[in-house]
């Protein structure tokens, strides 16, 4: 495996890179601080919902970590899109489950929503 500056990497301008490297490094660490928030949420509520809150969140964090391998070379570029495009389909449907399961508080229709 050979890793690489990504100030040489083949697929980006050197001018671009320095921006690149900027955004992945915040996502990372921003990622990173939002996934302990929610250990903490989690720790605090003990509920099934804020588990599913908090898995999403880690995967976030693998996201952008893959997303900076890539930078480094120390991911191919091919593997970076199926790695990431899997963990978009996980995040949706671990959200998309979170909601559905969570399912309806009220007990009277919404405005313009009343059932006939």
């Amino acid at each position: 495996m050979q890793h690489t500056n990504p100030f040489e990497v083949d697929w980006l301008s050197p001018e671009a890179a320095w921006l690149l490297l900027a955004v992945i490094v915040l996502a990372v660490i921003g990622t990173t601080v939002l996934f302990c928030v929610g250990l903490v949420a989690y720790h605090r509520r003990r509920s099934f919902r804020y588990l599913l809150i908090t898995v999403v969140l880690g995967l976030l964090v693998v996201r952008s970590i893959v997303g900076l391998c890539t930078v480094f070379g120390i991911i191919p570029m091919a593997i970076h899109h199926l790695v990431e495009h899997g963990l978009d389909f996980a995040i949706a449907v671990i959200i998309l489950y979170a909601v559905y399961r969570s399912g309806s508080q009220r007990s009277e229709p919404m405005p313009g929503f009343e059932e006939e």
